[in-house]
């Protein structure tokens, strides 16, 4: 994983981890939090044909990403967030490379 990779990757996990507003899955769905968490800290968030949705850089490069209530049964070639009920806590699992 390079370095900026790992260093945009940490900034993500912040977003969500110490969101703007806490997720209620009352009232929103966990992608739509999540994609709201990452543009209030102003990344470019946009629709992804295999994923929830992704994030765009400048030079046109893109991060995909899925959300889940659970973390069984994950796919290693997507980012996850991970929303667990019992801690009422988000989670970034990052894609192995």
């Amino acid at each position: 994983m390079s370095k900026n990779l790992a260093q945009v990757l940490k900034v993500i996990e912040e977003a969500i981890t110490k969101p703007p507003i806490p997720h209620d899955p009352y009232k929103q769905s966990l992608k739509n939090w999540a994609m709201y968490c990452l543009r209030d800290r102003g990344f470019i968030v946009v629709y992804a044909q295999n994923a929830d949705f992704a994030v765009q850089f400048k030079g046109g490069d893109k991060l995909y990403f899925k959300v889940a209530n659970t973390a069984g049964d994950l796919d290693d070639k997507t980012n996850w967030i991970i929303w667990d009920s019992a801690t009422k806590t988000a989670s970034l699992i990052p894609q192995m490379l």
